[in-house]
Order: structure tokens, then sequence, then C-alpha cells
């Protein structure tokens, strides 16, 4: 009889509290039972570890498109990847890979029955690596993506600022910034092997090190001509600092803000009256952003973000934690910006 093992939510972490490795606990579970009809039965082969699963640690997640965890049940990320045991569904067969970018069961094998969500891989569009469904091909991609295009109103020469550039959005947003003609690229991250990463790999214009750098300094060497566009997935006092040097009529993309994730606060959290009153004088936008409100928009930019990868025109990284028993340490780590690129869990091989 063949195994199975499953990631159960044990613990919260406490209102202000980090993560730790003992809110998860790897247990071995039943192997799946006979299907019903229409059903498939799937093996994971990857998982996605998203910061914004975050706040499903919480007994409200302050957000209206997905519910807190429950103590003592299976851990449901967002995305994973599995390949077909056996199906009673026409639709798919055994052998068939397939994704979903959303309420994946951090489990080694589970029965579905595939909706919408459920896609079947193309392995010709995600050059061999079966992942990037789970990275660049992904909500992650389009969120990047769509943030760009739909909220930074890029113009040839204008200056582009990220913050966490060197995690999964922010890597890829700085390329995208750069293919839509973006002048200058320059990315705030917390290590040296992070900065040297986005300039040499990525070919950012500039990185800093907020860690070990004076952010405010920093910023005005890299961007003489002030910042015209800020893609925004940290907030907190790095946010503060670029805000200040933003050109009159420029655009904050607010994609996420990991630096106060663990901290009981409203989503967007509340900013300091100095900043506010910096956007009101410099008509500055900052709104929040959520790909999901732009489904229309998936096919065309998962289309040119193919393109573009296929093309070796963008790059793409991956931190990859081994097996479904490693998943809440990996799920800390990155919390902790563990990760260069986009974190995941490899549960099996095909």
């Amino acid at each position: 009889m063949t195994e199975n093992h499953y990631i159960v939510f044990v613990s919260r972490p406490g209102v202000n509290g980090e993560p730790k490795e003992e809110n998860f606990r790897f247990e071995q579970c039943p192997y799946p039972a006979d299907l019903q009809k229409d059903e498939v039965l799937i093996k994971t082969l990857y998982l996605s570890v998203d910061p914004a699963l975050r706040c499903r640690m919480n007994e409200s997640t302050g957000v209206d498109y997905v519910g807190p965890w429950q103590i003592g049940e299976t851990i449901e990320g967002f995305g994973g990847v599995g390949s077909v045991v056996k199906s009673l569904n026409p639709e798919f067969v055994e052998g068939d890979l397939v994704c979903s970018q959303y309420g994946w069961p951090w489990k080694e094998y589970f029965i579905r029955k595939p909706d919408k969500s459920f896609q079947k891989v193309d392995k010709t569009l995600v050059g061999g690596k079966i992942s990037y469904c789970l990275s660049v091909l992904s909500l992650t991609g389009l969120t990047s993506y769509l943030g760009i295009t739909e909220k930074g109103h890029l113009q040839p020469l204008h200056t582009l600022v990220i913050s966490g550039a060197a995690g999964a959005c922010g890597s890829l947003a700085g390329q995208f910034g750069h293919l839509k003609g973006c002048g200058r690229v320059i990315g705030i991250c917390g290590s040296d092997e992070k900065c040297k990463y986005l300039t040499d790999e990525l070919e950012f214009n500039g990185a800093i090190n907020y860690k070990t750098q004076n952010i405010e300094d920093e910023l005005c060497k890299h961007c003489p001509k002030g910042i015209d566009v800020y893609f925004d997935n940290v907030g907190g006092e790095i946010s503060d600092q670029v805000i200040k040097q933003m050109n009159k009529d420029s655009h904050v993309i607010l994609c996420g803000q990991i630096s106060v994730y663990n901290k009981d606060v409203p989503y967007p959290p509340p900013i300091p009256e100095e900043t506010q009153q910096c956007l009101q004088q410099n008509n500055i936008t900052r709104e929040r952003f959520l790909v999901l409100n732009y489904p229309e928009k998936f096919d065309e930019s998962l289309k040119q973000i193919a393109e573009w990868l296929l093309s070796g025109k963008i790059k793409v990284k991956e931190t990859i934690a081994e097996g479904l028993v490693n998943a809440g340490p990996a799920f800390v780590s990155m919390m902790r910006g563990g990760n260069i690129g986009k974190q995941l869990i490899r549960v099996a091989s095909l």
C-alpha cells in the first residue's frame, strides 16, 4: 500500500507573532479510497508557497477572497502541480499533468472532482519545467505583469523602484518593466547576494541592501531624476522612504505589505501622516492591486509572458525545498526572506 502524508495546521502564531515551524505538523494519513464518477486521483509534484498565506494563520484573514485555516485540518495553499494517477473523469487520463492556482491541499495524494480551476499543463509552454506553472506562468507572473501594465502607467525613461525585488513578484516585475520600455529599474532587497542577483543576472540598473545601506542616500544616488513608479511588495519604513522621493503624478503599485503581515493591522495597513501628506501633495496614486480583479486579461497576459520566457527575454529563479516534510520550514524561511525568486516545495518527481 502506498503511503500518504499531509501537513496539518496545529497552532496560530498569536497576535503580532511570527510563523514558526511548530505551527505545522507533517503526518501520515490514509491513501485515498476508491474514486467516484468524474473524480481524479492526484499525486502532488510541486506546491506554491506564498506570503499571502500568512493571513490564513489568523482567526480572521482580513480579506474576503480567502478564509482562515482551521486548527487540526489539512493546510490548503494556493497553487499546485500534480500528475493524474487514476481517473474516472472523461477529461483526464492517467499521466496527465495538471495544475491549479487555488485550493491545492498540502498532501501527497488526494482526490478531486476537477473544476474550471484545474488545467492540463502544456509542457511546451513551460519549456519543460512544470514548476513554472507556479511561478512565472501563474498568478505570481500575472500579478507582476498586470501590476506593471495596469497600475504602473510606465513611460519611456521612467524610473521604476521595486521593494522585495528578489522575491517571486519583484524579480519578474523588474524584468517586465524593462521589457515595457522603462528607463531605469532599481531593486531593494535584504542581502548582498540578492543585490548581486538583481544587477548581474536580471540586469537591474541598481540594487540597495536595506539592511546595510542608507535607503534615502542610495535612492538619491540611483534615482537622480526622482521615482516615477514604485512596485511595493513590503510596505513599512522602506516604502515611506521611497514615497518621499517620488515625482509628482507618479504611481505606487500596492502589490504586498510583507513587513506588516505578522502584525494585527487591517489591509492595506495604515501609513504615517507624513507619508499620506506626501501622497496628496504630489498627486501620487496608491491603490490596492488585486490580480483576481482582471480575469479577462489572464490569457493574453500569459501568452505574452510565455513568449518572453521561451525567447529567453526573462529569467526565472526558484528556491525549492525538497519533500512535503519541509513545507513548514520552507514557509517560515520565506517569511524571513530566505528565498530568491519563487519559493516552492518539490513533493515528488514524475
